[in-house]
């Protein structure tokens, strides 16, 4: 059967510029699965209040990320999908689209659909499940799926953040920081919107989505209780206690999203005199939020509120061992039923 890989990123701007910025971001926020209000408010706030005033903030901010070769998160996405193609060979063509910006889903999926293609694994490059991340992405693929003249056997993975191999390559990468007996290891996951939780897990602090005996997959809907849950995996594998690791969320954009916040967090270990490990699991590659967000901004609040010493481990990016487990789980997903 001819077989096929979709790996789908969220997309960056085609250039640190305030036009292409301004382009990304519209298309970002107008996503109703990100900005989950009605059509013609979302409309009005994305378009009249939030691009303007914040495509030139963010465009200074991606020339700080800017290399000679592009936006790192494209050229990560890129050498992923070139490696996985290396391990699948006769297996599946592997293709890469963006939900925003290039390469763009419309143009990689209208190509995939004249190779007349048997089956397709789709894998959202987001470890922890959210409608507005694999949830988004999940809904553009079917909406070009729809047009397809021939309908493959189509499969989408939700979340892998609890594959072995990928909490193997995430403990190896963590590891090779060395965190010391006296360094804490702050698990910094992208943020939400309270209102994309459940009701009942919107308090900040961990969820008892895990905790409860008739939610064994209480993981697969709640996206807290996931992240929750690969930091308490990160931790055992790595043998840190309890006192040694903490869970925290970034890139908020306002008070109404998951708590604890990173920023918060990092000024309270800092007036202790303590020394930090950041470590950013729900990213697969270096991006804004890792390399700018984490790597400058909160390192100087960090060292400004007193902190002593901090480490940010680099994303997973092209580790040989983050292929490997890519390669188990897309093999996964096509041996389905």
């Amino acid at each position: 059967m001819k077989t096929a890989v979709l790996l789908v990123n969220v997309g960056t701007p085609d250039s640190p510029d305030v036009r292409d910025v301004r382009k990304f971001l519209a298309l970002f926020l107008n996503d109703p699965h990100v900005i989950n209000i009605p059509w013609l408010w979302r409309k009005i706030l994305v378009n009249w209040m939030i691009v303007p005033f914040r495509a030139p903030k963010s465009a200074a901010e991606y020339r700080r990320l800017w290399t000679k070769d592009g936006s790192p998160l494209r050229i990560h996405s890129e050498k992923v999908r070139d490696l996985l193609q290396k391990r699948l060979a006769g297996q599946a063509d592997v293709r890469l689209a963006m939900n925003y910006g290039n390469p763009d889903m419309a143009g990689v999926m209208n190509e995939m659909s004249r190779n007349g293609y048997d089956r397709l694994t789709v894998v959202p490059l987001f470890p922890q499940y959210a409608d507005s991340t694999a949830g988004s992405a999940g809904a553009a693929v079917a909406k070009h799926l729809a047009r397809w003249s021939k309908q493959p056997e189509y499969r989408i993975v939700k979340q892998f953040y609890d594959h072995p191999r990928f909490l193997d390559a995430w403990t190896e990468r963590i590891a090779s920081c060395r965190p010391e007996h006296d360094r804490c290891v702050v698990f910094s996951f992208h943020g939400l919107p309270l209102g994309h939780l459940p009701e009942k897990c919107r308090r900040e602090g961990p969820c008892e989505c895990l905790s409860r005996p008739d939610t064994p997959s209480a993981s697969e809907s709640c996206y807290k209780a996931a992240c929750y849950d690969m930091a308490r995996k990160l931790a055992d594998r790595l043998g840190l206690a309890a006192d040694r690791y903490t869970v925290a969320f970034q890139s908020r954009m306002s008070r109404r999203w998951m708590q604890p916040f990173t920023d918060d967090v990092l000024k309270h270990l800092a007036r202790k005199g303590a020394k930090v490990l950041m470590a950013a699991p729900s990213f697969i590659a270096d991006c804004l939020e890792t390399t700018v967000e984490l790597g400058i901004e909160y390192k100087e609040t960090f060292l400004e509120h007193g902190g002593k010493d901090y480490i940010l481990a680099e994303s997973l990016n092209d580790d040989p061992k983050w292929i490997d487990a890519l390669a188990e789980i897309c093999q996964a997903a096509a041996s389905e039923d």
